[in-house]
């Protein structure tokens, strides 16, 4: 399957292959609602989202790894090396890491903006240092990089049936809203590194602060004034789905079902938070698989439709193998204009 998709988007060589599929088993090993989605797009276009997907992985486990004893200036010198790396490979050399050669060569494939990724690196790097947001606007700003930009750096793959301006805020918008969903859902694991991602003035509001989090997340019980919080910020987060709703419909047709699916299931990882009654603190929410399986399957039918809609489209767009007959004086210029 997966030389299968590389054929199909016209990736050679053994390196760039060989990069290109690190990027897929990153993806599919650690991004599974990200991965089922990528599933829903045309094979051409899957290894480009896995190229996206793996680099922001490997920066993201530079940064966020619980399993490695590193340090932040450790942490900092990986970071430069993966920056230096990528530098090199956006300007047409070769890439030390895998992930730097698949992303290097769909950056130059669909005419990504350079600037996506260095705010994204700035991104990684803040969570170096920063361990809290005062405000949800200072959270947005930070968001900017480490989610914004992955949705702006995945809409020329997609592709959209208006101008890329007009769908861009969308894209941005559902990357944040992604990761916003991600923040509350793993609020004790971003505990446990030293971050809390929900705004200080949104806990204060509700009589939370770090101490009351961490004794949360130590005792394994549930306080009420916790609970509020998470909620209210569960609330902006599916304020921000709705935002970047509309963008759906102006990816293309064949796209659609990807990022609808991905829209579903993520919303969905809402819904089994609430569920839990917001027990982040002490376990993982997860959409269990008879509902991700239903969603797949709505998938699979709506990009079937539009794969067929797409193959019927191009084949009336092919000229006719026998050149029409020359117009007669019987024959109306309205009429030409439709055989032709």
């Amino acid at each position: 399957m997966t030389a299968r998709e590389l054929d199909a988007a016209g990736v050679a060589g053994a390196e760039l292959r060989a990069a290109y599929t690190r990027c897929r088993e990153l993806n599919a090993r650690h991004g599974r609602t990200y991965f089922l989605a990528t599933r829903l797009l045309t094979p051409g276009r899957r290894p480009a989202v896995h190229a996206l997907y793996g680099f922001a992985r490997w920066a993201d486990d530079i940064v966020d790894s619980l399993d490695s004893t590193a340090g932040p200036h450790a942490r900092a010198r990986a970071l430069d090396r993966l920056d230096a790396d990528l530098a090199r490979g956006l300007a047409g050399g070769t890439g030390a890491e895998p992930v730097v050669r698949a992303l290097a060569d769909t950056a130059r494939r669909y005419a990504i903006d350079h600037h996506h990724f260095a705010d994204f690196l700035a991104a990684m790097r803040s969570d170096l240092t920063t361990v809290s947001y005062a405000t949800y606007t200072d959270l947005r700003r930070y968001m900017h990089g480490s989610a914004a930009v992955i949705g702006l750096q995945i809409l020329p793959v997609l592709g959209t049936v208006a101008p890329r301006r007009q769908a861009e805020p969308y894209a941005a918008e559902l990357g944040v809203a992604f990761q916003l969903t991600n923040f509350l859902r793993d609020v004790g694991e971003d505990l446990d590194r030293g971050r809390v991602y929900l705004p200080e003035d949104l806990l204060a509001a509700h009589g939370v602060d770090r101490a009351l989090l961490r004794h949360c997340r130590a005792t394994g019980r549930s306080e009420p004034h916790v609970v509020r919080a998470l909620r209210e910020f569960a609330s902006l987060t599916r304020a921000a789905y709705r935002r970047a709703a509309p963008g759906i419909d102006l990816l293309d047709p064949v796209s659609r079902p990807c990022i609808r699916t991905a829209f579903v299931l993520y919303g969905g990882i809402l819904d089994a938070v609430a569920g839990t009654g917001y027990a982040v603190l002490h376990r993982r929410a997860a959409v269990p698989r008879r509902r991700r399986a239903l969603v797949a399957a709505d998938g699979l039918v709506r990009v079937t439709a539009a794969r067929t809609a797409a193959r019927l489209a191009g084949r009336r767009a092919v000229p006719p193998a026998v050149p029409p007959a020359p117009r007669t004086a019987a024959r109306s210029p309205r009429g030409h204009e439709e055989v032709t």
